[in-house]
């Protein structure tokens, strides 16, 4: 007998018992048995904890995305038997699976179909364990050589497989029960993708889904999803002349037009007074450095994949990846004292990073990055207040571009694999523990993830909350057990002894591109008061009344606003429509009636028509809303 911890209970079970004999409800489809997931068809062999999981969790909903994408792969075998498999992971949202095959959008209902008759038969999920040699002969013989290769890269002697019926595929699972338990999903669209993101292997095709345990939650997904396409940036950026990307100059290098360039600047003046207030020094780094720099830092032996390089005089020079070695330069240009830290420099620098073409997306995956970074150089015992200070400004410039709504990780060490982390356990100790205390004190809700920081330190990740309720990861925060041992970044401290700085790297908006294409869908192209590129359209009916407009133009201009006369021979109706069209906040029509009384009929965006007024009390309702919005 063995004894099994289920939530607030403790059984006493058999050896050999299936964990599937713990849960009758048929929304639980795997387990966490001592933090590790597994199937159901699981035996308990020992004294444990097991919890359920289901589709709420996150774990949760990759597994079941997973076993989708896997009914999909053996939907599609069936159907085109010649078609190669390569790899159907879940993603952020929904699955995917590449194939060997050329597939279009009309081949989807098709496959939907067969993947619905294999749902309709119920196939269990059967967990196979096999030496790699053979896993290897039966992929060789069933003529895959994708999977023949994946079996390559896998370490260890033995690997595992899924079967369902006759379909048999290469997995480390876990998976669902039965194909039945999937009651909701839908095939989304087809894309090209190079096996394993390289642009010299060969293209294939990969089919995106979504799945849900109801037909009322896809039901809820696809609106939200029809709303996401009426939101895409990419498609607004274009039509309201905000950025630009010219295929002669590259993929992945943004080229801000007028209107783009005027929210990128209020967006970069806002955090620059903000950083000031909060007591940052606003510095700047060059684009490039010798490539010794990247040696010392480990970006050169880690990351060089991902950098461009030049040849200057025949040494060899790095376009910045990161901006942290280029701060650091800057803290060691002389002794430093106790008493100076904390020290924090900001900087908003554009780096430069080679992604593989397949993978860039508008502004959101780019490389050419504006990072708004800044490293807070500081004592041990300054930690916790940094931290506090950080994310008491994080939410407050979240803030002010209307985000109320965040999730928060927190990304911690696997404890069960230290060795694999660098810096002692004390560090990691006081850094964690000063990421939670942190995270209290500012009153954030956070889930802890652990096995998930990266090597060299702890972070904390903000996932904000758009109007559609989508998450967009944009706060980071993140200690460094690395840069200070290899630079030496020292500090004197009040025994007179040289001491190792503790080193905080954080960036609030992540970038400002992608922020940028966050906000872009957030209002969908329909920006607060603010951050309008014009703000105010004055449109006389007729020529006759423009000397009367270009008076009000100016009088806008002297209030400070960002405003546009629009005296053009088109019929009044039209103009109005093209500046409803761009989104603009304002529109001051101007007839003989205005021209009259000296007054102004006001349009404003979502809400039409406001009647007629004074100048004067219209600058009064535009600056109330302004303040409301700050």
């Amino acid at each position: 007998m063995v004894r099994v911890k289920l939530g607030n209970k403790e059984l006493k079970v058999k050896k050999g018992t299936s964990l599937s004999s713990f849960f009758e409800n048929r929304n639980v489809f795997a387990a966490l048995v001592d933090g590790v997931l597994v199937d159901l068809s699981t035996k308990i062999e020992r004294s444990c904890k097991v919890e359920a999981v289901d589709f709420s969790s996150e774990p949760g909903k990759k597994i079941f995305w997973h076993s989708t994408a896997h009914i999909m792969a053996m939907a599609v075998k069936s159907l085109f038997p010649e078609a190669k498999l390569a790899i159907g992971p879940a993603i952020d949202q929904g699955f995917y699976y590449d194939f060997d095959w050329k597939f279009s959008t009309e081949d989807l209902p098709r496959i939907e179909a067969r993947m619905k008759e294999i749902i309709d038969k119920d196939i269990p999920f059967e967990r196979i364990t096999m030496k790699k040699e053979a896993v290897s002969e039966f992929f060789n013989r069933l003529d895959e050589p994708y999977k023949v290769e994946l079996i390559g890269d896998i370490e260890g002697e033995e690997v595992s497989l899924y079967k369902n019926g006759e379909f048999v595929d290469l997995c480390r699972g876990p998976h669902i029960p039965r194909t039945g338990m999937i009651k909701a999903f839908k095939l989304l669209s087809v894309a090209g993708a190079y096996w394993k993101g390289d642009v010299d292997r060969p293209m294939l095709s990969r089919i995106y889904g979504i799945s849900f345990p109801t037909n009322k939650e896809l039901k809820i997904y696809l609106k939200r999803l029809e709303q996401a396409k009426l939101r895409d940036h990419r498609k607004l950026g274009q039509e309201l002349e905000l950025f630009s990307i010219f295929e002669p100059a590259g993929p992945g290098l943004i080229y801000w037009q007028p209107r783009g360039s005027i929210i990128k600047r209020l967006i970069e003046e806002y955090w620059i007074d903000e950083h000031i207030k909060a007591g940052y020094l606003v510095v700047s780094t060059p684009h490039i450095a010798r490539s010794e720099l990247w040696h010392i830092s480990g970006h050169y032996d880690y990351y060089k994949e991902n950098m461009f390089t030049l040849n200057v005089e025949k040494e060899e020079y790095i376009l910045k990846p990161m901006n942290c070695p280029g701060h650091i330069l800057l803290y060691k240009s002389k002794l430093r004292s106790y008493k100076e830290l904390p020290l924090c420099f900001a900087e908003l620098g554009t780096v430069y990073r080679n992604e593989l073409s397949g993978t860039l997306h508008g502004l959101l995956r780019v490389r050419g990055i504006t990072i708004d970074d800044a490293h807070i150089f500081c004592r041990p015992d300054q930690i916790e207040d940094e931290l506090c200070r950080v994310l008491e400004l994080a939410k407050k410039i979240l803030r002010r571009f209307g985000f109320e709504k965040f999730r928060v990780d927190l990304s911690v060490r696997d404890p069960a694999n230290r060795e694999k982390y660098l810096g002692s356990d004390e560090e990691w100790e006081r850094a964690e523990q000063g990421l939670i205390n942190a995270l209290k004190r500012v009153g954030l809700d956070y889930q802890r993830k652990e096995g998930e920081a990266v090597f060299y330190g702890p972070k904390i990740d903000i996932k904000l909350l758009d109007a559609i309720g989508r998450e967009w990861q944009t706060t980071t925060v993140q200690f460094d057990f690395n840069l200070p041992a290899r630079f030496q970044i020292e500090y004197i401290d009040n025994d007179g002894k040289a001491k190792l700085v503790t080193v905080i790297h954080r960036a609030i908006y992540g970038s400002i591109e992608r922020f940028m294409g966050c906000l872009i869908e957030h209002y969908a192209g329909a920006f607060p008061l603010w951050l309008a590129p014009v703000q105010i359209a004055v449109m006389p009916i007729t020529s006759k009344q423009n000397r009367y407009a270009e008076q009000v133009y100016k009088r806008c201009q002297r209030h400070k606003w960002r405003v546009k006369l629009d005296a053009r021979s088109d019929k009044i109706n039209y103009r109005i429509r093209e500046a409803e069209v761009n989104k603009i906040p304002y529109i001051l029509v101007l007839g003989p009636r205005e021209v009259q009384h000296k007054t102004i009929s006001v349009r404003k965006r979502g809400r039409g028509d406001m009647g007629e007024m004074k100048l004067k009390e219209f600058f009064s309702l535009i600056d109330a809303e302004k303040g409301g919005e700050d």
